[in-house]
């Protein structure tokens, strides 16, 4: 498994969550196919009257044209890339802009440069900015003209945007742009889906170790703490070096790559392989004092919890398992590779602890006080009075607490962000808020438009609706200043009147032809026109960006908004000139990835609450044992939802997690304790309240020590840099925390009031 592990490998792209057979997303596919991808620029931005000094703005020339030689140092190792070394495949900003130039003599518009590979005067720098400040065609979209503030476009090849390379690319960009930074003190901002890829990978892996070791510290800690002893210790920590040895190996043999969600196994199965050391410690000592005889001891516990742990863990995998059911891949691929561990978690841990505790010597003494340990035992003997005396103020405050939790639960709402996972403090966050300010957004949405038929974009009629739906579009108080064919011609426009800023629109009948040559007849496939207009010209191409303003702002603007407009402008377009437009792009496309994800993940608890019932139905054979497990471990998710309702967290694939996964783990403790109830009452000839009491003693122990580990091991997620894991984290051990209580104090009054005796069958009993 160590081998298989290092074939485990860092994810650089967002994970795909929409089918392919979702329509938008075939939609979106074919939008790629005409137009290429949307997701593969970063941009830089700057807002300093310091650039515009001409020793600083030499540097920064110096700067874009660095960025645009960046080559792949390897080549040997760039798998189907082509012969290409080039990590760049073009760079667009102040210091290196084209403009269209009129040739008279040839009558035809040509590209020129704005300013030459390096402005000699700040005299020429000034004019130079002063012209391009008069091309209307960058106003707004690479300059902000109110406050001079400025962008840089750099374009990757589409092939590497999800691969190791694309992280090779950023990390080259931002050396050379901190350089620049340093020697000029000018701040840059970047922006753009290849370096937030690079920047949450980064965070990824480096939390993925600090979080693997504070899980073995946290759990090591506690262990120490409940046992007085090293020797637990050391097998615990023994066992949880296989598990994450074990985790990376499964990880690396399914062929799945470290995400934000895979990367949090090692330090989860470290703390879910925990309870099985501390279930199996706890009876070994109770039974070393009970027959005074090691091996009798350990023969006693394999056999007596053996079954029971394979059932506990077994439902532990189902909460993980039940992802696979989404078909949504970064959660089949967490849920299938959590199940496979969990289950290798327990066939080591049967064969392990008890071959290492044969070999050690049998606990004695200050090994076991920890059996007679007054705290613990006091709040149980306080659990057990609570239970005979006070069941009804019991289901009073249950009742309450449920009401309650209803209450949140409707005040709850679904709503993600493209990137929910940074913190507001963090730079690529404040980078983004830098764009957003000057420029509107950062995130790239795109309108397609069918003009009907092929060769009929450059009708007038045509080009001034285009034109309206730009004007709404600028009008947007989160969608940025949209690019499109119609951006060029008024370019065009502009060029053929000598640069003046009154003549940027659209070409009149005795203009428009000569205007329109410019894009006629071009074959380069890299030319402008081939961005904005597919090979029939007759789809075209509107792009913007949009502000990350959470999915149900966006959903709001595209679908009450955006898309009416639209509908509207083409709404007289009639026959064989039939036209439309529609919303499409990467940012719509995840963030409707997020509710599919969500909606997957309703209906995975749903299946998880039933294979677990099926589960103890099986093992008990009594429906009222069925449902009075099932209680206790759904109001901790109630509650749950409760505090995420009165909190105002949104329901998010991140949160919507947690339940399938708490409810699997919390079922464990119902099964800990029904098992050793069962025993007790067949021991006992069906005393329910003699039951009760030794299964709440014996067993509470456990119970209160996995519980308090799982809650320490999963709240170290809350001081994650990703907001997701943070929600993870706190949401599973406030869940965790909430079904001790219900099991340890619900579920036995629960089995009093209701008189659920387990009847002897022909089964063998399921003993703890």
């Amino acid at each position: 498994m160590a081998f298989q592990g290092q074939k485990a490998e860092l994810s650089y792209t967002f994970s795909k969550v929409v089918p392919d057979s979702d329509e938008d997303i075939i939609f979106f596919n074919k939008f790629k196919e005409l137009f290429g991808q949307d997701d593969n620029v970063v941009v830089l931005g700057v807002e300093d009257e310091k650039l515009f000094e001409l020793e600083n703005f030499q540097k920064w020339q110096k700067l874009l044209y660095d960025l645009e030689k960046i080559k792949f140092e390897n080549k040997e190792n760039l798998k189907g890339l082509g012969d290409s070394v080039n990590a760049v495949s073009g760079v667009v900003g102040l210091g290196k802009l084209p403009y269209i130039y009129k040739n008279e003599e040839i009558k035809k518009f040509e590209p020129k440069s704005i300013f030459p590979k390096q402005v000699q005067t700040q005299l020429e720098l000034d004019s130079l900015l002063d012209f391009t400040y008069k091309i209307k065609f960058y106003e707004n979209q690479l300059i902000n003209p109110k406050n001079k503030a400025s962008l840089v476009l750099v374009t990757l090849p589409p092939k590497i945007t999800s691969t190791i390379y694309n992280h090779e690319t950023v990390m080259r960009i931002s050396e050379l742009g901190n350089k620049f930074s340093e020697e000029t003190g000018i701040e840059i901002h970047y922006v753009g889906l290849p370096f937030l890829r690079v920047a949450i990978s980064n965070k990824v892996k480096s939390e993925m170790i600090i979080f693997l070791s504070l899980s073995i510290a946290i759990t090591a800690i506690f262990i120490f703490l409940f046992f007085r002893s090293f020797t637990p210790v050391f097998v615990s920590l023994s066992l949880i070096t296989i598990v994450i040895i074990w985790t990376i190996g499964i990880l690396g043999t399914l062929g799945y790559k470290i995400t934000i969600l895979t990367a949090l196994l090692p330090p989860i199965l470290v703390v879910i392989g925990i309870p099985n050391c501390v279930y199996f410690i706890t009876k070994y000592h109770q039974e070393c004092n009970n027959k005074k005889n090691k091996l009798d001891a350990i023969i006693y516990v394999v056999k007596k919890i053996g079954i029971v742990t394979l059932i506990t863990n077994t439902t532990t995998a189902i909460g993980f398992l039940v992802l696979v059911s989404t078909g949504i891949g970064i959660l089949s691929e967490f849920g299938l590779a959590a199940g496979i561990t969990i289950f290798a978690t327990f066939f080591i841990s049967l064969l392990l602890l008890p071959i290492v505790f044969s070999y050690l010597p049998m606990p004695e003494g200050r090994r076991t006080k920890h059996l007679n340990r007054g705290l613990i035992n006091k709040i149980l003997v306080r659990f057990d009075f609570l239970i005979e005396n006070y069941r009804p103020i019991i289901y009073l405050f249950t009742v309450l607490i449920v009401v309650c939790s209803a209450v949140g639960l409707s005040k709850i709402k679904a709503n993600s962000y493209m990137v929910d996972d940074l913190p507001n403090n963090t730079k690529e966050k404040k980078d983004i808020a830098f764009i957003e300010a000057n420029f509107k957004g950062t995130m790239p949405l795109e309108i397609v438009i069918d003009t009907g038929k092929p060769k009929s974009y450059r009708r007038p009629q045509t080009l001034e609706r285009i034109e309206q739906i730009e004007n709404y579009v600028d009008s947007s108080a989160h969608l940025s200043t949209p690019i499109s064919l119609v951006t060029f011609i008024k370019a065009a426009n502009q060029a053929y009147f000598n640069q003046s800023e009154q003549s940027y629109n659209l070409p009149d009948k005795r203009t428009g032809a000569y205007v329109l040559r410019y894009l006629k007849g071009q074959n380069d496939p890299t030319a402008i026109s081939a961005s904005f207009v597919d090979s029939t010209e007759q789809i075209l191409r509107v792009s913007l960006k949009v502000a990350d303003i959470g999915s149900l702002r966006l959903d709001s603007l595209v679908r009450m908004s955006l898309q009416p407009k639209l509908d509207s402008i083409f709404a007289d377009s009639v026959g064989s000139t039939k036209m439309s437009a529609r919303v499409t792009g990467t940012t719509p496309i995840f963030l409707k990835g997020n509710s599919y994800l969500i909606n997957n993940l309703k209906w995975s608890l749903l299946l998880a609450c039933i294979l677990v019932a099926i589960i103890i139905g099986a093992l008990f054979q009594n429906v009222r044992v069925m449902l009075i497990a099932i209680i206790p471990n759904l109001i901790p998710l109630l509650v749950t939802a409760g505090i995420m309702g009165f909190f105002n967290i949104a329901l998010k694939p991140s949160t919507a997690l947690v339940f399938s996964i708490a409810f699997g783990i919390a079922v464990d403790d119902s099964l800990h304790f029904l098992a050793r109830f069962r025993q007790e009452l067949l021991a006992f000839d069906f005393d329910r309240h003699k039951a009760i009491d030794i299964s709440l003693r014996e067993t509470g122990k456990s119970m209160i020590y996995t519980s308090i580990i799982l809650f320490a091991g999963f709240i170290i997620f809350a001081f994650s840099s990703f907001g997701g894991t943070v929600a993870l984290g706190l949401l599973t051990s406030i869940t965790l925390l909430v079904a001790m209580f219900t099991n340890l104090i619900l579920l036995p009054s629960l089995l009093l009031t209701f008189n659920a005796n387990i009847r002897r069958s022909n089964h063998p009993p399921i003993e703890e």
